[in-house]
């Protein structure tokens, strides 16, 4: 590969959940007594999640998605609280877990895709509870806000699925200012899981591979996607998947970019992969359609002028960074 593919791919990736401008302070989570001063000072912040969804004060977007750490016990305290980091201004960061009550749904228009649930703080006007998805998908808070909310509804998300100790079955408690979790029976420590997912844009010559599941919104299409096996390298999952859902054997296989993804708690793993066959046979289980478009095609989806009314994925995902790399003819 030539310096100008390197240039390419060193650049900034324009999606959402990274980039984040924080100081985890890893060396410092044993130490509670530190931790403890972080969470006493006067400039500590913290970032509330009610039930998975951040809560964010309502005003004119982008809002700051950061509260005073005094609002935590203003409602109802947290039964579980996480270190985030330190930020660019040295203010401490904290992700808390608000108390199931701390909220009440008032409608659920969830259609398998979109978390629509209508949640809302009893008494307090002035928040907002929102699904992380739909704050990405409309810029409801800044780049480096959106990182710290995927970061923080990964952490809490893990300890909200992993109460109990999966070696003895006892209940684990909370330690390293958590980031970690442990079982006093069987002295077992159990840390938070990233799932690691590959993400490929199949190429052929002027044409690339996309899918549909028949849970996403009508017409839009995206690249292939999988969970990495144990065992497993990213380019065999690479090919192992493309070959499961669309029948298509794939050879050489290029890293591109990753790109946290909090739901719940992967890393997705961007490639390209080089077709070395042509006739599609989709499983009919991951997939219900899968395709081979031009780069005008993928343009046309983007500009949403495509004369099938078909779409690419959202400025937020990976998924559209990479089709947007190829289509551009930067590589």
């Amino acid at each position: 590969m030539n310096d100008a593919f390197f240039k390419t791919v060193a650049r900034a990736p324009a999606f959402g959940f990274h980039g984040a401008p924080l100081d985890r302070v890893s060396e410092r989570r044993e130490d509670p007594a530190y931790v403890a001063s972080l969470r006493a000072r006067p400039d500590a912040k913290a970032i509330l999640i009610a039930r998975d969804m951040p809560i964010l004060p309502r005003g004119e977007a982008p809002v700051a998605p950061f509260f005073p750490v005094a609002e935590i016990e203003k409602l109802g305290g947290a039964p579980l609280e996480a270190l985030l980091g330190i930020d660019a201004d040295g203010a401490p960061v904290f992700a808390a877990l608000l108390p199931e009550g701390a909220v009440v749904e008032v409608a659920d228009h969830s259609d398998g895709f979109l978390d629509r649930r209508q949640l809302v703080v009893p008494g307090r006007d002035d928040l907002s509870p929102t699904d992380l998805r739909s704050i990405a998908a409309q810029g409801l808070v800044g780049a480096q806000a959106l990182a710290a909310l995927g970061q923080a509804k990964a952490i809490l998300g893990w300890h909200a699925r992993h109460r109990f100790c999966p070696n003895c079955g006892h209940a684990t408690r909370v330690s390293a200012a958590g980031w970690r979790r442990e079982c006093d029976v069987c002295k077992a420590q159990h840390f938070p899981r990233t799932d690691p997912v590959v993400i490929m844009l199949v190429l052929d010559g002027g044409r690339c591979l996309l899918g549909r599941q028949s849970r996403w919104p009508k017409g839009m299409y995206s690249c292939l996607a999988g969970f990495v096996e144990p065992g497993e390298t990213i380019e065999e999952a690479v090919r192992r998947e493309v070959d499961e859902e669309a029948g298509i054997a794939c050879g050489e296989v290029a890293y591109l970019a990753s790109q946290p993804w909090p739901f719940p708690s992967s890393l997705m793993i961007g490639c390209f992969a080089r077709a070395l066959s042509r006739e599609i046979a989709i499983d009919g289980v991951e997939l219900e359609d899968a395709r081979w478009f031009t780069r005008d095609d993928v343009m046309a989806m983007f500009d949403r002028r495509h004369p099938e009314s078909l779409s690419a994925p959202a400025p937020m995902a990976i998924a559209h960074y990479i089709l947007r790399t190829w289509a551009d003819g930067a590589l």
